[in-house]
């Protein structure tokens, strides 16, 4: 038991050891965090022209952090305060720690996270409540009995956060639970000590509001404070120094950024059920500000969504209770994962509700756009393009550039789908569901030579899922070959829009002659009349490579246009390739 003893105490001083060592390395203010490196070494040179001791940083997050120093803590703190007051970094700012930081890319060449502090810029003025680490101990502005009497008046919460704050500096790691023991009393005074107080193991009231401070900067920095909304029946702390009211659009109470961090927040408030809560759960996926990298979970009367993607972070949860849904979004710039993860915290522990719910009809006076959810905007692919089925399963083939680059492929239900199979050479990929699909008509291939003159019909998205169903074009093939004389592709007289490109070409028994093609940029402006289409032989020869076949007309038949557009539209699909 001994050796367990004392085995443990040498751990807890070691730890402690680190600590300090780590503290004693400097810290550093942050001033902004960029997503790419160009943009960062742009930042730093701007700042380095009128400041000192400018730094950059990889992050862990993948972002690059522009910092100043490393100083002494209380010295960080003056360099913060002084050009905060001067205009010359942002108001959200913060203090950082060399943990945070990875490898060094400004000034070039440089690597001094293991250097020591430098002098700071500014004329350091000692604060009463911040003492400088190192100094000689000071007085208490209360004995130990004094403080040990008003901290008897600390509620269970007040205990806890004071353990919290501690163990984020570094000096408690054992359980949260508001018990002042030992391990508390020992942590108090390793604080205390460190930052130059007499180490009684009992924090006086100035010492405890140094050190919540301390822990509370990074809410600090972006103004947390309370915030009341009678119209939705909410009440919560939000950072009103980066974001702040905007508008009512129902559901929704928008916030907008105030500052460059480019923060926002919303606010969630209807009447419903749980299906009103399952549409509002399917619609907040589609939005923008939901990027689709991360966990998310309907169960019961609440939901969750997290998403992490194109330069933010985006939190959503919301609850039903009593036939009133509440809850709340906040997006935040990805690079600022600690403070972002305070905030959120601060958010989940403060929200509470009342029984008011937002008017239906706020809002109803806005911008309306069908590319707009309540005010805000529906996540966009890179590029849609048609598509059409192949067999039962639900096998599509598109154009390539369909499936280009693309991290993620979906039909219009947002169904996924993979690469199967992609010939860039002739402009056709072979897509796979990630589940079998039942499509309502597949393909059915000519087995004929098609013939000069005939008519012939295109079935596509002609402007990307606008119309929310496939059109028909109709026009004539005016040659069996491509515009050089290449094989495999016929030339269409058809003015076809963009989205039509991957759609199937029908003749006039409804079997599909070809696929269309995208037209040909190259430095050439093609007629508007002029469209390219690759042959059925073609679209056979990829299948087969992708180890399926087409499936082959038994009859030909003349059909109506009714009976074309039926068929159209139960095989052509609305592909979609995001970023």
């Amino acid at each position: 038991m001994t050796r367990i003893c004392t085995a443990i105490l040498f751990l807890f001083s070691f730890g402690v050891r680190a600590v300090f060592a780590q503290q004693d390395a400097g810290v550093w203010v942050q001033v902004e965090a960029r997503p790419s490196l160009r943009e960062a070494q742009e930042r730093a040179q701007a700042y380095a022209n009128v400041l000192p001791d400018v730094n950059g940083f990889r992050l862990n997050s993948g972002w690059y952090a522009i910092v100043i120093g490393p100083y002494l803590r209380s010295d960080a703190e003056q360099v913060l305060r002084v050009y905060r007051a001067e205009g010359q970094i942002p108001t959200d700012s913060y203090i950082a720690f060399s943990s945070s930081l990875g490898q060094q890319f400004w000034p070039i060449g440089a690597n001094i996270l293991d250097r020591g502090v430098v002098s700071p810029p500014v004329e350091p003025i000692p604060q009463p409540e911040q003492p400088v680490a190192g100094l000689t101990p000071q007085p208490s502005d209360e004995t130990r009995s004094q403080a040990l009497q008003a901290e008897r008046l600390l509620t269970a919460q007040e205990r806890r956060e004071l353990q919290t704050a501690l163990q984020a500096a570094g000096f408690y790691n054992a359980t949260i639970d508001g018990a002042f023991g030992q391990g508390t009393r020992r942590s108090m005074g390793d604080w205390q000590r460190f930052n130059g107080f007499e180490p009684t193991g009992v924090l006086t009231t100035a010492q405890r509001k140094a050190l919540m401070d301390d822990y509370n900067a990074p809410l600090i920095s972006v103004g947390m404070d309370r915030y009341s909304d009678p119209e939705a029946g909410i009440d919560l702390d939000l950072p009103l120094g980066v974001v702040a009211f905007d508008r009512y659009e129902a559901p929704f109470v928008h916030f907008n950024g105030s500052t460059d961090l480019d923060a926002r927040a919303l606010l969630i408030s209807q009447e419903g059920n749980k299906s009103t809560l399952r549409a509002l759960y399917e619609v907040m996926q589609s939005l923008e500000i939901v990027p689709l990298d991360g966990p998310r979970q309907l169960r019961g009367d609440r939901f969750t969504l997290e998403g992490r993607g194109n330069g933010i972070v985006s939190y959503s949860e919301a609850a039903l209770k009593d036939g009133r849904i509440k809850g709340f979004t906040l997006v935040w710039p990805e690079g600022d994962e600690a403070r972002r993860t305070r905030v959120l915290a601060a958010i989940k522990a403060s929200f509470t509700t009342n029984d008011a719910v937002l008017d239906a009809g706020a809002g109803s006076d806005a911008e309306q756009r069908i590319d707009l959810v309540s005010g805000l905007q529906v996540r966009k692919p890179r590029l849609s393009r048609s598509g059409f089925f192949t067999d039962a399963s639900g096998t599509v083939l598109t154009v390539s550039e369909a499936a280009d680059s693309c991290s993620r492929i979906t039909l219009e239900g947002d169904q996924e789908l993979q690469v199967a199979w992609n010939d860039a050479d002739s402009g056709v990929a072979v897509l796979r569901p990630s589940r079998n699909l039942a499509p309502i008509s597949i393909a059915e291939f000519s087995a004929d030579k098609p013939r000069i003159q005939s008519e012939v019909a295109v079935s596509g998205f002609s402007y990307q899922g606008a119309l929310g169903a496939p059109t028909l074009t109709y026009g004539q093939i005016t040659d069996v070959r491509g515009l050089n004389g290449e094989e495999g592709v016929k030339r269409l007289a058809l003015a076809a829009q963009p989205g039509d490109a991957g759609g199937p070409v029908f003749d006039d028994s409804g079997q599909v002659v070809g696929m269309l093609l995208p037209t040909p940029s190259e430095g050439r402006t093609l007629p508007a009349s002029v469209s390219l289409a690759a042959t059925v032989d073609r679209l056979n020869e990829i299948l087969s490579k992708a180890g399926m076949s087409g499936q082959s007309a038994e009859s030909a038949a003349l059909i109506s246009p009714n009976e074309l557009s039926r068929r159209a539209n139960g095989m052509t699909v609305l592909v979609h390739c995001w970023d």
